[in-house]
Order: structure tokens, then sequence, then C-alpha cells
């Protein structure tokens, strides 16, 4: 009798891991693209930190980013069994903070830059302290680890509370791990370029060298790039959620889109593009109209201070 009780459990126990291994490949697949945004802002986060402090500064995002799934799993299997009609508007206001934070940056730059033209630039503005960097970075993290969790939740919805647990787990784990490993190895690609570089001796150190160089060389427009790549990021997975949180705009977009998708002498992959650029289009829009409307009542709070 407890022979055949314990090879039940042992087959239940194997049915569960087979189902949790089977949707936890589902729902990393389907966030796949998510954890590109991710590792594009995250890597951005990064730039301009001191050579000395980016690990000490990833490794301090990577936990408040532990910390954010930590909340985010029990919270989003809460609201999923309580209060379900919450989880888009909650996701909306999300997608809206992306928009809103990428607009303000681009709209910091355009001013910046306009002013320095004129040789009026504001040097009394000093950069970004780490803890500032750190906490920002944090609550980026925050917005899209709720989109893979809300994503991985969508695709477990239904199973055995168990299964639903384990493969959130599971996914928050290896996504986080996944992003903050590969944002170290490019933050620190300039030091590995360097060694190489400095590497004595003739045979294969002499091709190593090169590389060491073009690893150099490379290093600072791979920075710029992801740090542009970041900013897209915000309004390309800030305007997505915006787009889907509002039917009657997922619907207009669709409506626009569709006969550039109906086009065959076009291919796919390129037609494919015209959905998320124009759900990035309108999360610059949005994120534009809330970054002016923040600059205007933070001037006019400045303006009834003085």
């Amino acid at each position: 009798m407890a022979l055949a009780n314990l090879l039940t459990l042992i087959d239940d126990i194997a049915s569960l891991l087979d189902d949790v291994a089977a949707l936890t490949k589902t729902a990393g697949a389907k966030t796949a693209g998510v954890l590109g945004d991710d590792l594009a802002l995250n890597a951005q986060q990064v730039t301009g930190v001191g050579v000395d402090r980016e690990l000490p500064v990833v490794w301090a995002v990577f936990k408040g980013s532990l910390l954010n799934k930590t909340i985010l799993v029990p919270l989003a299997l809460a609201i999923s069994a309580f209060v379900p009609w919450l989880v888009t508007p909650l996701l909306t206001l999300g997608g809206l903070f992306l928009c809103f934070e990428g607009a303000e940056k681009l709209l910091h730059a355009m001013l910046h830059g306009k002013s320095e033209d004129h040789g009026q630039a504001d040097h009394t503005e000093a950069p970004l302290d780490e803890k500032t960097r750190i906490k920002g970075a944090i609550r980026t993290d925050f917005i899209l680890s709720a989109e893979i969790i809300a994503i991985t939740l969508g695709t477990v919805q239904g199973e055995p509370l168990a299964t639903q647990v384990t493969v959130m787990a599971l996914i928050a784990v290896a996504m986080t791990v996944g992003v903050y490993g590969v944002v170290a190895a490019i933050v620190k690609l300039d030091d590995l370029g360097l060694y190489l570089s400095q590497l004595q001796g003739g045979g294969l150190k002499a091709p190593l060298r090169a590389i060491g160089r073009g690893i150099l060389r490379a290093a600072p427009w791979l920075m710029k790039g992801l740090s542009v790549a970041g900013t897209m990021a915000m309004f390309l997975v800030g305007g997505g959620i915006v787009v889907h949180g509002f039917p009657w705009l997922h619907h207009q977009i669709e409506h626009l889109v569709a006969p550039l998708q109906a086009l065959t002498q076009v291919p796919a992959w390129l037609t494919g593009l015209a959905t998320p650029v124009a759900q990035g289009v309108a999360g610059l829009l949005a994120g534009t109209v809330l970054a002016l409307v923040f600059m205007g009542v933070q001037k006019l709070r400045g303006a009834d201070a003085h």
C-alpha cells in the first residue's frame, strides 16, 4: 500500500515537472520580445557610470529586480484570483509611465542640445548620481517585469496553483539572471578589449590583440547604440501596452496597418514591423503629451515658489 502511494506520488511529481517544463518553454518564448527591450533599457541605465562602479551598479539593480519579481509574482496571482479586471488598467498605467520616461529623456536631450547651440547651457545641472540611476533602473525594471509576469500568467492561467507558482518563479529567476548577466558582460566589454590589446608575444596573441583593438573601437558605439535602443524600447514596449489597454485604439491601429500588411511585393518581415512601429508612434505621442504637461506643471510650481 505504501509502495503504491509512493509510486503515485512520484508519477504526480513527474507529471507536474513535465507540465512546468512545457509551460516554462512557452512562457519564455512569449516573453522573449520584452526580454530584448529589458536588456537594451538596463544596459542603457549603466551608460555613463564610472568604470570601477559598473558591476556594483549592475549588482544593485539585479537585486532590485529580484525584489521586484518577489513582489510581483504573488501580487499577480492574487490580482488574477480576486480582481482580474485590474490587470489591464495597471499594465496600461505602467506603459504610460514608460512612454513618459522616454519622452522626457528625448525632450531633455533636445532642449539641452538647443541651449548649448546658443551658448546658454545650464552648467548647474549635475549628472545623475549613482543612487538616482539605480532607483530609475529598478523603477523601469518593475514595469518591464510586470509585463513579463503578466504574459507568463496568461500562459499558465487555468493550470493548478502549484504549476502557476513554479513556472512564474522559474521565468522570473531565469529572466533576471539572463538579462543582468548579459548587461554585466556588455559593460565590461571594453575591459576585455583592453586586456586583449595589451597581450604580449606572437602566434595567436597577434590576432587577439587586433580583436581587442576592434572591441575598444566598437565599445563606445555599442553603448551609444544601446542608449538609443533603450529609449526606442520605452516607446515600443510602453506604446504596445497602452494600445492593448485601449481596445478602440488597438482596432484603429489594426485598421491603419492592414493595407500595408496586405502588400505582397514587400517582404513579410518588413510588413510585420508596421504594427510595432505604429504602437511605438502612439507611445511617443502619449509620452510627449505627458512629459509636456509634467514640465509645464513643474514650471508653474517653480514660478509660484518665487
